[in-house]
């Protein structure tokens, strides 16, 4: 068992600085939790406050109902893996996965037993004998990693454990880790700035932002729902377009409207916001949610200049300007327009995200 709560926990240094404020969390025994947010948001020191490297001001840190608090770092069963792997130069791959367990005193059969385990699982047998220098980016982390699992702890904890690797291996390594997770049925509590990391590996992501929580809940939910113009903008590759706006009334019906841009809202979508007719509203479009042909549900349609056309494999990345707002689209490689063109793209109203211009908060979130 290793679920660990936060009640209302906040970390402010003497200097006054408020690292984290106000935190409540609950993480299930043998989740996958992601700490999303950019650097100086808090989740580094949510992750150290687990660890027992941070104190803990406010608030209430525990672990299984036994408060954490006040628990030095030695006597809380969690393994830790750092971005910048933390390896013994002078070891062997053999002694710095089995220097953990020595340290605690294990016998000599146990800790080959566990080493040897851990580096089948993470295919680095035949490094044993190897020391670090003559070890690939993603060889040394696979280490990091089994000195990790040999501890068999109950809380696994890491803090951005891919950054240092080229992009393809982040890819690989990512499934790794959550085959690890699967494997060791253990807490992982993963810390990143990388929203295709959090997307790929979570249970559920917790996005951060100057040491406040800004939603908590599944990759699904987050990125479909998100609950301001933050966490919008946070989740999404291109990020999510924005384009600001008036709602507007004509019987029953509603629209967004910005110049000659006048898009029909669903009738589902408008009975949330009819309350908003008549106010300024930021309108969110995300890159995939268009296509080059009228349908169905794709009877709204976006006219304006091409800018730029980047073809990148499988898909294109287009620039087009619409209403004086420059949109960054993401489309099919078959698409033909030329920079300087005219287009005409359509969307779905349904997949439509609105803001309060002022508070920057969901107009639908629930």
């Amino acid at each position: 068992m290793a679920r660990i709560k936060f009640e209302s926990v906040g970390k402010r240094y003497p200097n006054g600085y408020v690292a984290l404020e106000n935190l409540n969390l609950d993480i299930g025994d043998k989740e996958f939790l992601v700490l999303l947010g950019p650097s100086g948001c808090g989740k580094s020191t949510t992750l150290n406050m687990i660890a027992g490297l941070e104190d803990v001001t406010e608030g209430q840190l525990t672990f299984d109902g036994e408060i954490m608090n006040t628990v030095p770092p030695h006597k809380r069963d969690v393994a830790m893996v750092f971005q910048s792997y933390a390896l013994y130069p002078h070891k062997t791959v053999y002694e710095n996965i089995a220097f953990g367990l020595r340290m605690r005193k294990y016998e000599k059969a146990e800790i080959d037993r566990r080493v040897r385990d851990a580096a089948r699982k993470l295919a680095i047998e035949p490094l044993l004998e190897r020391r670090p220098e003559q070890l690939s980016g993603g060889q040394r982390q696979r280490v990091a990693l089994g000195r990790a699992m040999v501890r068999q702890p109950q809380v696994f904890l890491m803090d951005e454990p891919l950054s240092n690797l080229d992009a393809a291996l982040r890819i690989s390594m990512r499934a790794e880790i959550k085959q690890l997770h699967q494997a060791m049925q253990t807490t992982f509590v993963y810390v990143t700035h990388d929203q295709a990391e959090a997307l790929t590996l979570a249970d559920r992501i917790v996005v951060m932002q100057s040491g406040v929580v800004q939603q908590i809940g599944s990759p699904d939910a987050i990125y479909e729902r998100p609950r301001n113009m933050f966490v919008a903008s946070f989740l999404g590759n291109p990020p999510i377009n924005f384009m600001e706006g008036r709602l507007t009334s004509e019987g029953n019906a509603l629209y967004f409207e910005r110049g000659g841009l006048k898009i029909s809202l669903p009738l589902g979508m408008a009975e949330r916001v009819k309350a908003q007719a008549g106010q300024e509203v930021v309108l969110g479009l995300r890159a995939e949610d268009v296509v080059e042909t009228s349908g169905p549900d794709h009877g709204a349609s976006l006219a304006g200049r091409v800018i730029s056309v980047l073809p990148v494999g499988s898909d294109q990345f287009i620039e087009v300007e619409v209403e004086g707002v420059k949109l960054f689209l993401r489309l099919g490689k078959e698409y033909r327009h030329r920079e300087g063109e005219q287009a005409t793209l359509y969307l779905n109203p349904n997949r439509l995200h609105l803001f309060d211009k002022q508070t920057t908060q969901s107009l639908l979130w629930d």
